[in-house]
């Protein structure tokens, strides 16, 4: 299978999970400013989400742009995984936010980032097996030391919000601020 069928539903998939993100914040009763006060976790938690979906976006771009043999059946049910796991996004944010960042909806979060993190280490590890170890995909990946350092950070989030929620979060945005510095790896190897 070429790959262009894949993008396109992966595109669309993120394009919906966005959509039901922002429908979740409905505007507040009031026409008072401060109502818009109530409507802050939810932003908070959607801005949050809205970074990652991006993220993701934006590796997944840049990942299958890469990919140079095709798609095979592995990569395929693998992307779908992912899918999956970003699909849970919105549900985990609604509640985060709903219940003002909570333990128990922050530890749920904090576990579907996690899934989406070894969904996506686990994607593109079967692009290297296919396109093979010396390809530009796998040189520019190297070590993945950015990608082993959120799944670390994702399990202390969890650990954390069992004792303080706020702790949990400040990991889950630490991985995002990581992420939203420019990765050039990839970008690097098609200049050359």
């Amino acid at each position: 299978m070429t790959k262009s069928r894949l993008e396109a539903f992966s595109d669309g998939v993120l394009a919906i999970i966005i959509t039901i993100m922002i429908l979740e914040i409905k505007p507040p009763e009031s026409t008072e400013w401060h109502s818009l006060l109530e409507l802050l976790p939810k932003f908070l938690s959607y801005i949050l989400s809205f970074a990652y979906v991006g993220i993701y976006w934006n590796n997944h771009h840049h990942m299958f742009q890469a990919v140079k043999k095709g798609v095979k059946g592995n990569i395929l049910w693998s992307n779908l995984t992912l899918l999956f796991w970003l699909s849970l996004i919105p549900v985990a944010t609604a509640w985060m936010g709903e219940h003002n960042f909570e333990k128990n909806p922050v530890i749920l979060y904090g576990f579907v980032l996690l899934m989406n993190a070894i969904s996506y280490w686990i994607l593109a590890n079967l692009i290297i097996k296919n396109e093979g170890k010396d390809s530009h995909f796998a040189k520019a990946i190297g070590k993945d030391i950015k990608g082993k350092i959120s799944i670390v950070f994702y399990i202390l989030g969890i650990i954390f919000s069992f004792f303080h929620s706020g702790l949990g979060i400040l990991m889950y945005a630490i991985v995002a601020l990581m992420w939203l510095i420019p990765d050039k790896r990839i970008e690097k190897l098609y200049k050359e």
